[in-house]
């Protein structure tokens, strides 16, 4: 009865999983606007910020732009948008359908001296401005700086621009298109601090085209796809897959000679003299069963680590249906907060029924563990950098709605399926299936070298899988921690089946040796060690920072290295979660194939 209960909870749960990635997909297609002539068409001012800096973003009139004639009007945004740091406000632009202009005026300013200031303080970090017209992104730079025939900074000229020309492209009743571009001969001299009179302008030119609606983010996801960045993706792969078949070819290969040496040693002595004593990893057999220490922490690293497996491939799969497509704003915030919180579940189930198999008794404390392990974390992180943003007055200060609305979330939908995946778990009543009885006394572990013990196994364990994936990181990077667009998530999709692949095989591998060396507390040693790469991960992080990247500042440094941290631990987890499934796999299979007294 018990077992078709835990059953009919986890096909519940993954329809639940399904319905919401349906649903994140029916928001991601909801645009569709068609327009008369004169028809008002929304356009919307983003936020602007240094351009080298994506997190440190503020609103686009927390600079003394034009503001429109009827006032600053907030437009109410989803979830996802709020947490991508959008706060998308009325512009001050009218940009009709198929209405032309011809240097019309915005509004005429006289800027004081802390105004100029401020513009030139923007100019100087090189700012940049982003809107929405029709749900399509405008970018461009406020200003520009004149360093030409300068030796010092402080010969350096600093220009505002005054002109905007916005290029549109429709096809019959919809917009297609739009690009800003600033004219360099319409400028407002910042160098000085000094009042000056500035009257901003722009203008509006309209082109008919053939592109179809369907087609219009094409020209955003078609840089990712040019012939070199696929060259080099390609190249990525290729270097991945030799790696893999290299690796698991020599693995195969040594293991199952060595294992095939093995079992006929065993089966000759089983034969000849019973009375010999056993070495080697048939000699720990009484011990390699034996549940680990902590173990209500392991099972709670194994539920969080399946419940973030299960998140990726779900985002995986609403990746390949084209759910992610460029400036499709907060649709993968969105995606990873309800997938997240419907998942809880799974982490829930794993970690208690695994927790029963390892006889644990106090298994509510473990649930709690289990909810808290990744989710705590963080937790403390956000708090941080929120207080961080809130100081900065950034847009990535998560607005008190919005943290309620979270609140709300982990309260109402993720922990209840959290116990109710607990509850399931605990009444599968499943027994650990060990081939080997285990000893009452545990045998002393001998002496082993240095390159043996935990710290170098996981530098050998993390390298491997990590090597395989380095190349397809800079790409991941730059999209997250820039503004280049990465579509190509196929790609992604057979890059990360690759690390999953190597990282079973070499946590197996390193399994073997251990248990080949009298070691039978291989339990935390295979989660280690397939997690390391987590680490290796981060590591990554202090190249990308200090040799790839123009970062800067107290915010930006504390949003990279603060929130990697927490995707490389969730990452430790996931992995972890794999590597220590596989060894079991591994350990059940050979045990199994020997007589064990």
């Amino acid at each position: 009865m018990s077992e078709t209960m835990t059953n009919s909870f986890i096909q519940l749960l993954l329809l639940g999983v399904l319905i919401g990635c349906c649903l994140i997909h029916v928001r991601s297609d909801a645009s569709d606007h068609r327009f008369k002539v004169g028809d008002s068409v929304p356009l919307y001012a983003n936020k602007v910020g240094p351009f080298h800096n994506p997190s440190e973003t503020y609103r686009y009139f927390d600079l003394p732009f034009c503001p429109p004639v009827t006032g600053i009007k907030e437009k109410k945004e989803a979830l996802g948008e709020v947490l991508n740091g959008d706060r998308l406000v009325s512009a001050p632009y009218k940009l009709h359908f198929r209405d032309e202009k011809d240097s019309a005026v915005v509004c005429t300013k006289k800027l004081n001296k802390e105004k100029v200031a401020q513009f030139r303080k923007a100019v100087e970090k090189d700012y940049y401005f982003q809107m929405y017209y029709d749900d399509l992104p405008i970018w461009g730079f406020i200003g520009k700086v004149d360093k030409e025939g300068k030796t010092y900074p402080s010969e350096y000229k600093y220009f505002l621009y005054k002109h905007i020309q916005f290029d549109i492209l429709y096809n019959n009743d919809r917009v297609i298109e739009i690009s800003a571009r600033m004219d360099p001969h319409s400028l407002v001299d910042l160098t000085e601090d000094k009042d000056v009179d500035a009257e901003f302008t722009y203008s509006v030119k309209w082109k008919e085209t053939n592109t179809p609606f369907q087609k219009r983010m094409e020209k955003y996801s078609f840089s990712s796809s040019l012939p070199h960045h696929l060259e080099i993706h390609w190249f990525s792969i290729i270097n991945s897959c030799v790696t893999v078949l290299l690796l698991t070819g020599f693995l195969a290969t040594i293991l199952m000679r060595v294992l095939k040496n093995d079992f006929m040693k065993y089966a000759q002595d089983e034969e000849t003299a019973d009375d010999q004593e056993e070495t080697g990893w048939k000699y720990i057999h009484g011990d390699v069963f034996r549940f680990p220490k902590h173990k209500s922490l392991f099972a709670a690293a194994l539920g969080s680590g399946t419940q973030l497996f299960t998140l990726t491939v779900f985002i995986f799969m609403l990746a390949l249906v084209g759910v992610f497509y460029p400036y499709n704003r907060g649709a993968l915030f969105t995606a990873l907060v309800v997938i997240y919180a419907l998942t809880s579940g799974i982490a829930g189930y794993t970690a208690s029924s695994f927790y029963c198999q390892l006889e644990g008794s106090n298994w509510v404390r473990n649930l709690l563990l289990t909810g808290c392990l990744f989710c705590g974390p963080l937790f403390l992180t956000f708090c941080f950098l929120n207080t961080v943003a809130i100081a900065y007055s950034a847009t990535a200060a998560l607005p008190f709605g919005t943290i309620v609305v979270i609140v709300l979330i982990w309260t109402l939908v993720t922990s209840p399926l959290l116990v109710l995946g607990g509850i399931a778990g605990k009444n599968s009543k499943a027994e650990f299936l060990a081939p080997c009885r285990t000893t009452k006394y545990p045998r002393e572990i001998p002496p082993l070298p240095w390159y043996r013990s935990a710290i170098p196994q996981m530098a050998m364990a993390g390298f491997l899988p990590f090597s395989a994936i380095y190349i397809e990181l800079y790409y991941i990077f730059a999209s997250v921690w820039g503004h280049r667009i990465y579509t190509i998530y196929s790609i992604l999709f057979i890059v990360f089946i690759i690390l999953l692949i190597v990282t079973a095989f070499i946590t197996v591998a390193l399994t073997y040796f251990q248990l080949a060396a009298e070691d039978h507390e291989w339990w935390w040693r295979s989660f280690l060690c397939g997690g390391s790469t987590g680490v290796f991960i981060y590591a990554y992080c202090l190249y990308y920072y200090y040799a790839r990247s123009d970062m800067s500042g107290f915010m930006q440094t504390s949003f990279f290295f603060g929130y990697m941290a927490c995707i490389c631990y969730g990452f430790f987890l996931m992995l972890g979660t794999v590597g220590f499934h596989a060894s079991l796999f591994f350990v059940r299979h050979i045990y199994r194939s020997i007589k064990c007294e």
